[in-house]
């Protein structure tokens, strides 16, 4: 039995606790050991959840812990998740057991995948990619490392996304359309042309406000 260790006991965090208890392996494959985070009182009145263990860079990875890194933002998900792993810790892939993959869909390491999420057939899915519940991935599309997709985003077939980017709520990525590394759909926001890396798009239809 491994012993899973979220990162981050905030509000992503906590989701991901519930995620985690609704998740393939639970109970079996991975129990849950407690939280790492630097605010030590951040569940201070939140009754039914694990313990925060320590700060994530004062922790001692054992044998049998695993991980998930649950913020919200790309950069501070790869910050942290990278301390973790320059110590050996190894991380696994949450997966809602409502969520819906389609055949031949390819879901890297460390990705959490939550509830009513719809991968469609033929998607690959790189590492350590966050995606909030009843998003949509059409078709053959592409999602990079460290990605993010918030409640209801919306990806069309055969579109991609390069590391680091995001799509918030309610935003759509139209069929074979690309972000690049970093790029940003606002929320609501349709982007219907590609989207720059470390670029910034709102609007229907999205127009550029950064990068």
């Amino acid at each position: 039995m491994k012993h899973l260790i979220i990162i981050g006991a905030r509000g992503a965090g906590r989701e991901t606790f519930l995620t985690a208890t609704k998740s393939f392996g639970y109970g079996h494959e991975f129990d849950i050991k407690g939280f790492l985070d630097g605010k030590t009182d951040a569940l201070d009145g939140l009754p039914g959840y694990p313990p925060i263990l320590s700060s994530v860079e004062s922790y001692q990875v054992e044998e049998d812990d695993v991980f998930v890194c649950a913020l919200g933002d790309p950069k501070w998900r790869k910050h942290y998740a990278d301390i973790i792993l320059n110590k050996s810790g190894k991380f696994i892939t949450l997966i809602d057991k409502t969520a819906r993959i389609g055949r031949n869909a390819k879901i890297g390491n460390g990705c959490i995948i939550r509830d009513y999420a719809m991968i469609s057939c033929d998607v690959n899915i790189g590492d350590y990619t966050y995606i909030q519940p009843f998003a949509v991935i059409g078709h053959d599309s592409v999602v990079g490392n460290y990605c993010h997709l918030n409640t209801y985003a919306f990806m069309g077939g055969y579109s991609s996304m390069g590391d680091m980017a995001i799509i918030h709520t309610r935003g759509t990525l139209i069929p074979h359309k690309k972000m690049g590394m970093g790029a940003i759909i606002g929320a609501g926001s349709v982007a219907m042309t590609n989207v720059k890396c470390e670029t910034t798009v709102v609007g229907i239809p999205a127009k550029r406000i950064k990068g």
